[in-house]
C-alpha cells in the first residue's frame, strides 16, 4: 500500500509543480497545437495552446513508479514494466505524429498506415514479452486465454502453438489500438480524456489490489474464487503512478486548457490502459471500464459508415451526428464545453464503477 501511495503522490506532485515549465518550453520551441479549419469555431482560439503534454505524463508516471519501488526497497516487476513499456512505446508514436503536425503546421501528422504499423510493432513486441518470464508459480505476465474477468478457458493455443501465436498477436493488437486510439478520439475538449483516464486507469488501481488480496496460494476463504495474476501488487503501484501523474496534469489540462496532452499522451495512456487489462485478465471488461472511450469512438465509426452508406444509395451522404465524435456534437448543440466534459465525465465514472462492480460481483457469484 505504501509504494501505491508514494509512486500516485510523486507522480502527481511532479506534473502540479514542473508541467507550468514544459508550458513554457513548448511555447518557446512553438510547439502548439493546430486546430482544424472544420471543427466547432469555438476551437479556434486554441490555436497555439501547447501540446505534447503527455512527455510530462510520462515522464512523471515512469519517476512516480521507480521513486514508490525503490523507496520500498522492492524490485521492479516485469509485469509493471510492461505497461511501463506500452506507455513509453505508443507515447514515442504520438510524439512523432505530433511533432510533424507542430513543425508543419496541419492538422495531419502520420499517415493513417503510418501510425497503424507503428502501434503493430510496439504491440507485437508487448506480445511476444509478455508470454516470456514465468515465476516460480509458472505463470507469465499474460494469459494466451480470452479473459473477462478472469481468464475464460477459451485458449488461442487449442489451434496450435504457431497459429495460436499469431492469433495472440492479432488479438492484443486489436485491444491495443482500440484503446489507444479510443482515448486518442476522446482527447477533443478541455480535461475529457484527462479526466476520463483517471477513471479508467484507476480502476486498475483497486483490482490489481484486490487480486494481490485474494490471489491464489494466499487465501484461505473462497479458494475457488482466487486469482492467478503475475504481480498484481505492482499493476496496482503503475496504475497508481499514471493516475496521479494525470490528476497533477489535469489541474493545467481543465478549461481553460493551458496545455493539451496530444496523442504523445492520448496514444500512450490508451496503450497502457489496454496493457493493464492483458496483464491483469480483464481483457473484455475494458469495454466497460473504459465505456466512454466506447461510446465517442462508435460515434466515429457509425457517422463514417452512415454517411457512405447513403452516399452510395442516394448519391448524397448524410450524418447521423451534426459532427464527430460525439462531443463535438454536442458542442454543435450548444453545450458550453464545460458542461459537455463534466456530463460525459459521470458518464466514465458510471461506467467505471459498473465494471468494477461486475468484477466484484464475480468473485463473489463465480
Amino acid at each position: 500500500m505504501r509504494a501505491i501511495l508514494l509512486a500516485g503522490g510523486v507522480s502527481m506532485a511532479f506534473t502540479l509543480l514542473v508541467t507550468p515549465g514544459f508550458i513554457w518550453l513548448f511555447r518557446k520551441l512553438r510547439w502548439g497545437q493546430f486546430i482544424r479549419e472544420d471543427g466547432p469555431k469555438a476551437h479556434h482560439t486554441k490555436h497555439g495552446t501547447p501540446t505534447m503534454g503527455g512527455v510530462v505524463i510520462i515522464v512523471a508516471a515512469v519517476l512516480g513508479y521507480f521513486v514508490g519501488k525503490l523507496a520500498n526497497f522492492e524490485t521492479p516487476t516485469v509485469s509493471a514494466l510492461l505497461v511501463l513499456f506500452m506507455l513509453v512505446g505508443l507515447g514515442l508514436v504520438g510524439f512523432i505524429d505530433d511533432f510533424i503536425k507542430t513543425h508543419k503546421q496541419r492538422s495531419l501528422g502520420l499517415t493513417g498506415w503510418a501510425k497503424i504499423a507503428m502501434q503493430g510493432v510496439v504491440a507485437t513486441v508487448f506480445a511476444i514479452l509478455a508470454l516470456q518470464f514465468p515465476n516460480e508459480s509458472n505463470l507469465t505476465p499474460a494469459s494466451t486465454q480470452i479473459s473477462l474477468v478472469r481468464d475464460t478457458g477459451l485458449d488461442l493455443m487449442m489451434f496450435g502453438t504457431a497459429i495460436g501465436v499469431v492469433l495472440f498477436i492479432i488479438w492484443i493488437y486489436i485491444l491495443v489500438a482500440s484503446a489507444s486510439n479510443g482515448v486518442n478520439i476522446a482527447d477533443g475538449l478541455d480535461g475529457l480524456a484527462t479526466g476520463s483516464s483517471i477513471m479508467a486507469i484507476g480502476a486498475y488501481t483497486v483490482i490489481g489490489f484486490w487480486q494481490f488480496n485474494q490471489a491464489c496460494g494466499t487465501v484461505l476463504e473462497n479458494v475457488t474464487s482466487c486469482y492467478n495474476v503475475r504481480d498484481p501488487l505492482d499493476l496496482a503501484v503503475v496504475s497508481a503512478a499514471i493516475v496521479g501523474a494525470l490528476i497533477g496534469f489535469l489541474w493545467w489540462n481543465t478549461s481553460p486548457a493551458q496545455i493539451f496532452m496530444g496523442d504523445t499522451g492520448s496514444l500512450g495512456l490508451g496503450g497502457a490502459l489496454a496493457a493493464l487489462a492483458i496483464l491483469s485478465r480483464t481483457e473484455v471488461l475494458l469495454i466497460l471500464i473504459g465505456g466512454i472511450f466506447v461510446i465517442v469512438t462508435g460515434s466515429v465509426v457509425i457517422q463514417r459508415v452512415f454517411f457512405k452508406l447513403t452516399k452510395w444509395k442516394t448519391g448524397t451522404g448524410k450524418r447521423v451526428f451534426l459532427m464527430s465524435p460525439l462531443h463535438h456534437h454536442f458542442e454543435l448543440k450548444g453545450w458550453a464545453q464545460v458542461t459537455v466534459v463534466v456530463r460525459f465525465w459521470i458518464i466514465a465514472g458510471l461506467s467505471t464503477v459498473s465494471g468494477i462492480g461486475l468484477f466484484y460481483l464475480e468473485w463473489i457469484y463465480g
